[in-house]
């Protein structure tokens, strides 16, 4: 006889599984149960948004959906940031949260909820799980969780189901879906297009990641010679040192990335996503192609779509790839000595230690195959264009929902799927202050995690936006006066660095070490507001 809870861990387990995130409950003991019997690790995490991001990183990393876990009430609200963070990052996530037994559903009882209509605009599906179709139930989620696009399911756990008998399944899955191709008439008139314009202009977005499109990417770049610009989580497809290169839309002098793309006659949206930055805030007055699996997102009434491709996107890159090359009017001497600028204005200034001289001198030290998580904040807006990426994946941000709290989280996440690869968080003191409870957790864990806290002791971006507005500055301060390092953090020790040399050195005994560090760097936040939210145009 197979209980429910034994079949699910045998499932998961089936499917490459390794880790499941969460906090338990009393229902929860009999899964927590089946999974230690299967090898499958449950991770103790200090708050269920943790959880959430942690699977959302997992499955990005790994392919397989991560998986997490959050009680009744209170526990499942918890895990609703971290399922957002993988709706809106497009992460494949399975959500699993204990509900209300049939008898109790829908009376009032202590922390009882509707988990269905909780989870219901956060994921691609939402059910329930019952005994006799348990396998079925769970690869369905799978199937739904990593087609395009990809994102979370959730699945309810009545409270009585885990100790009953599970039924024999035949379930046959289907095979996944397939994006459809592109009909003849749209490639041609995509060449068309393309060979007419003067100033053709390359976007390229998420979506372009996950259809591994970079090989046939450099080729067009490389075979057309034009210029091409990233939005911050396609970092990597890109080498910063191309000649192609303009920069990334969005984040640190972007104004400056504008004086490119509002040039061109052409943008070809590859991949992109308006979940990171809509069209509207920097198309120019220019035709769009939208080429991705979901079509382009485009206010009609502004903007021209002169052909949006949808499906399969390689068809198309192909055809620009094979085409003879298209001469165009774009100076790339102009280009080049934009970008030389875009990066000597984010150069450390001599005498300050500025997040500038921290983000530098973290990348002299991080191996090039290394990882580096980046929580949410000014901090984000500067090393989503100074972080040279030399590899998409290397630099795991949320940029589509945008959650303070990810970085952490996800450094922990990332060391499980890559044991053998160094990995580095960089998150500001607000970030921090969320998500300190998981230093427990990597401390247990015994991961070699360099988490790298950027303390100015406000919350600098709103700062920015309060003075951008003539506001006075309020609500932001996060210390007192007073405020000086802790010498530990649930074990995990603290390195504080004042400036660049104590920092560098800091940032070295911090590498070497056999088990979690944390590096406070007190940056001066001043030349944050040279730098971010210089606008698109």
């Amino acid at each position: 006889m197979t209980t429910v809870a034994e079949k699910w861990a045998q499932v998961l387990n089936d499917l490459g599984i390794r880790y499941v995130f969460g906090n338990p409950s009393g229902p929860w003991m009999v899964y927590m149960e089946a999974l230690r019997n299967k090898e499958i690790q449950f991770v103790l995490v200090s708050n269920e948004a943790s959880a959430g991001f942690m699977a959302d990183v997992c499955g990005r990393i790994t392919g397989v959906p991560g998986v997490c876990y959050g009680t009744f009430g209170p526990g499942a609200t918890n895990l609703t940031t971290g399922v957002g963070g993988a709706l809106l990052d497009r992460s494949p996530l399975l959500a699993f949260t204990h509900e209300m037994k049939e008898t109790m559903r829908g009376r009032t009882t202590q922390m009882g909820i509707d988990h269905q209509a909780l989870f219901r605009p956060l994921t691609k599906w939402t059910t329930r799980l019952d005994a006799d179709h348990v396998e079925e139930t769970i690869l369905r989620a799978v199937d739904v969780a990593t087609s395009e696009q990809p994102g979370p399911v959730h699945i309810g756990l009545p409270a009585d189901l885990g100790p009953q008998t599970a039924t024999d399944e035949t379930y046959q899955p289907e095979p996944p879906p397939q994006l459809d191709s592109p009909g003849s008439e749209l490639l041609d008139k995509l060449v068309a297009a393309f060979s007419q314009a003067r100033k053709p202009l390359l976007a390229v977005g998420l979506s372009a990641v996950r259809s591994n499109a970079q090989t046939l990417l450099l080729k067009i770049i490389q075979q057309h010679d034009i210029p091409i610009v990233l939005t911050p989580m396609a970092k990597g497809m890109v080498s910063e040192d191309h000649p192609s290169y303009a920069g990334v839309l969005f984040h640190a002098l972007s104004n400056l990335v504008a004086e490119t793309h509002s040039q061109a006659d052409l943008v070809i949206g590859l991949g992109y996503d308006p979940v990171e930055l809509n069209y509207e805030d920097w198309l120019p007055d220019a035709p769009l192609i939208h080429i991705d699996a979901e079509p382009a997102d485009l206010d009609k009434g502004r903007f021209r779509l002169a052909c949006d491709i949808v499906g399969d996107m390689r068809p198309a890159l192909e055809r620009l790839a094979e085409l003879p090359r298209v001469e165009n009017d774009w100076d790339f001497t102009a280009l080049a000595q934009r970008r030389q600028q875009l990066f000597e204005r984010m150069e450390p200034k001599e005498g300050i230690f500025g997040p500038t001289a921290a983000v530098t001198i973290l990348r002299e030290i991080l191996p090039d195959d290394g990882v580096m998580t980046c929580d949410v904040g000014a901090h984000l807006h500067l090393i989503g264009q100074l972080w040279r990426t030399p590899e998409p994946g290397l630099s795991l941000m949320t940029n589509g929902w945008s959650s303070m709290g990810f970085g952490i989280p996800a450094a922990i996440a990332a060391k499980l799927c890559l044991p053998d690869r160094p990995v580095v968080c960089v998150v500001g003191d607000g970030g921090f202050l969320m998500m300190v409870g998981e230093m427990a957790t990597a401390k247990r864990l015994g991961l070699p995690i360099v988490f790298v806290l950027f303390t100015d002791h406000d919350l600098s971006l709103i700062c920015i936006k309060q003075e951008l507005k003539d506001l006075p500055l309020y609500g932001t301060s996060l210390h007192t006066d007073d405020y000086d390092s802790a010498k530990t953090f649930f074990g995990v020790p603290v390195i504080p660095a004042h400036d660049a040399e104590s920092y560098r050195a800091a940032l070295r005994e911090a590498f070497a070490a056999d088990g979690p560090v944390i590096v406070e760097a007190f940056v001066d936040p001043q030349e944050y507001r040279q730098l971010v939210l210089k606008g698109d145009r």
